[in-house]
């Protein structure tokens, strides 16, 4: 069974690195996302370590394909607890095992990181990547750490739209919100002072396909 998940996983990675190779090729800088699901029971312990692997057998590929890293961004999951796990990790334990991960496997010359949210209330999304910004290790995070997200961005903004236009202001007055907060994560700087229609509220979906 371990040696299937390590040829899955292997080949993943030489197909986002042929993805990343040939955008570049083509003059477009790639977005290379090897994303690990929060499904499951697992715990945070165990998320880094499959993670690490992952990131690990991804660069690998990248640089057996002669990927320009420079030219490059990298978009991953946080390291979080499965969303059944029984023992949800402190946004303080997300920052840490997300941040000791990458510095174990990314290099330092990739420009930067936009995290996945994951299904991740539009909270914790915001509030986990603030913590990752606030964790200190000086001189070990060469990387710029934002947010690339899906859910997390858009929740409150549908729930206040409702497809009527004449909730347009009102739906971009959300958006206006959950920009600004993220914004102030990236800085290390959010408060927890934006609210929103969805907030907590979890975007999780078992299975998720795209």
């Amino acid at each position: 069974a371990w040696y299937q998940r390590r040829v899955r996983v292997q080949e993943n990675a030489v197909t986002l690195a042929r993805y990343a190779t040939i955008c570049q090729q083509a003059g477009l800088v790639p977005i290379v996302e090897p994303e690990v699901l929060c499904d499951g029971e697992h715990t945070i312990e165990q998320c880094q370590q499959v993670t690490e692997k992952v990131l690990a057998a991804t660069y690998k590929a990248c640089n057996d394909h002669h990927l320009y890293l420079e030219g490059s961004l990298l978009k991953p999951n946080m390291v979080t607890s499965g969303m059944q796990c029984s023992v949800q990790a402190t946004p303080e334990q997300v920052a840490e095992a997300t941040v000791v991960t990458l510095q174990r496997t990314v290099p330092a010359s990739v420009v930067g990181i936009t995290f996945l949210s994951g299904g991740q209330s539009e909270e914790n999304a915001t509030v986990n990547l603030d913590a990752i910004n606030r964790y200190q290790d000086p001189g070990r995070k060469p990387w710029y750490l934002a947010f690339s997200y899906g859910r997390a961005l858009q929740a409150s903004v549908l729930k206040a739209w409702q497809g009527k236009p004449e909730n347009v202001p009102a739906a971009q007055k959300e958006l206006e919100k959950r920009a600004y907060a993220n914004h102030m994560a990236c800085l290390g700087k959010y408060a927890g002072d934006v609210s929103g229609a969805s907030g907590k509220e979890s975007l999780f979906v078992a299975n998720h396909t795209y």
